[in-house]
């Protein structure tokens, strides 16, 4: 074999090594761009709602508001807009004539951080507020005249957080301390929810004492829940604060709110961290969980699936033209009219008449009762001159 030959041979082999590695490189770039593209779209859902209802009124109850606003402020901040979570709050604590600072809510003592901010949008306020208008938000059997801020326009894509947070006990939850929701009627909500295609996957918290009696009897789908308490224990309130005269934030959705402020739109926290959220050490009482109905591995389920908001975007190569196709047109000189008659203004009284002009003199009417009192002194006199004897003459 000539020198040419063998020359030929090392390049041909060295061409088939360069091709074979480039081969492999590309596999192994597909599987990793296949594995991020399964990761990205493994929720299956394409939008987020989130529910929020705080059931307490009354001054004691400031704290409830805190949780419900607290749990606002972090959805929004992980990007579901206000025309995605319907807002529900029992009683108005900023508005309330005991808060010292009015048009503020408080979640931190030395009240250093407000969560009512300046664009809460509350859906249901006050005695708005029931429990039949909460099932009825879930179940989507709203009248015809209810706005869109009022509704949940969910569809089998979305995935659902519902947050709930009040006074409880074995098996109910109290609205506005005059009704209650009780277990069944909340699992049999979210059973008409799944039969009409409203959600995709559903995550429930609740902060209540108790709070693990009110996902007992689930029975749907893709439901995963988390409650402050199990039952027989209470939900235990902190961060006292002695110049508002209440306590602040209940202790579970302090230290969930404290684990939600590490997270970030695109972060890869998962459930089984969320689960962790106040130990006992932390809580009090006994946090619970229950994941049995939830289809997928809790460790797969990143937090943004559910206090986040989806944000898909399709990657296109070709080149798209954002100049409209339409034929220029060449410019006309414009013509300005002009009109002959002289432009005036309409006539007004001036300013200096208006300020020096005399009060309109009112015309005098008899002040309230005055008919009346005309008319009882009237018979006083007659009874007095000729007594009832003479009451047939009138009569």
């Amino acid at each position: 074999m000539n020198s040419e030959t063998r020359f030929e041979c090392l390049y041909v082999n060295a061409l088939c090594a360069v091709l074979h590695f480039h081969r492999r490189c590309d596999r192994s770039q597909n599987r990793i761009l296949q594995a991020k593209a399964n990761q990205f779209f493994r929720s299956g859902h394409t939008n987020n709602w989130a529910v929020l209802v705080c059931t307490s009124r009354f001054w004691f109850n400031y704290r409830h508001v805190a949780n419900t606003l607290s749990v606002y402020r972090s959805v929004k901040r992980l990007g579901i807009p206000d025309s995605r979570i319907v807002l529900m709050l029992a009683d108005d604590m900023a508005c309330n004539h005991r808060n010292p600072k009015p048009a503020t809510v408080f979640s931190h003592k030395n009240m250093e951080l407000n969560v009512y901010g300046d664009d809460v949008e509350v859906d249901y306020r006050g005695y708005e507020v029931t429990v039949e208008n909460f099932l009825r938000v879930l179940t989507g059997r709203l009248p015809p005249s209810t706005p869109r801020s009022k509704r949940l326009l969910s569809d089998d894509r979305s995935n659902i957080l519902i947050y709930l947070t009040g006074h409880g006990g074995n098996g109910f939850l109290k609205f506005q301390d005059s009704e209650e929701i009780s277990n069944v009627e909340l699992a049999d909500a979210f059973e008409q929810m799944w039969q009409k295609r409203r959600y995709n996957e559903l995550l429930f918290i609740i902060d209540t004492c108790q709070g693990v009696s009110m996902y007992e009897r689930f029975y749907s789908p893709n439901v995963m829940a988390l409650a402050s308490s199990q039952v027989g224990e209470d939900s235990l309130s902190h961060q006292p604060d002695l110049a508002i005269g209440v306590h602040l934030m209940d202790r579970y959705t302090f230290y969930l709110l404290e684990f939600l402020e590490d997270i970030h739109p695109a972060s890869q926290a998962n459930m089984n961290d969320l689960f962790k959220v106040c130990p006992k050490s932390q809580c009090v009482s006994t946090p619970g969980h229950r994941r049995d109905l939830f289809q997928r591995d809790p460790g797969s389920v990143l937090i943004t699936d559910f206090f986040g908001s989806v944000r898909k975007v399709e990657i296109t190569t070709e080149t798209v033209s954002l100049t409209p196709s339409v034929p220029e047109q060449q410019d006309e000189p414009a013509t300005i009219m002009t009109s002959s008659e002289p432009q005036t203004y309409v006539q007004q009284l001036p300013v200096a008449e208006i300020i020096h002009q005399k009060p309109r003199q009112k015309e005098w009417h008899p002040p309230d009762g005055f008919i009346l009192g005309l008319w009882t002194l009237i018979l006083l006199v007659f009874f007095k001159t000729y007594g009832i004897k003479h009451l047939k003459h009138i009569f």
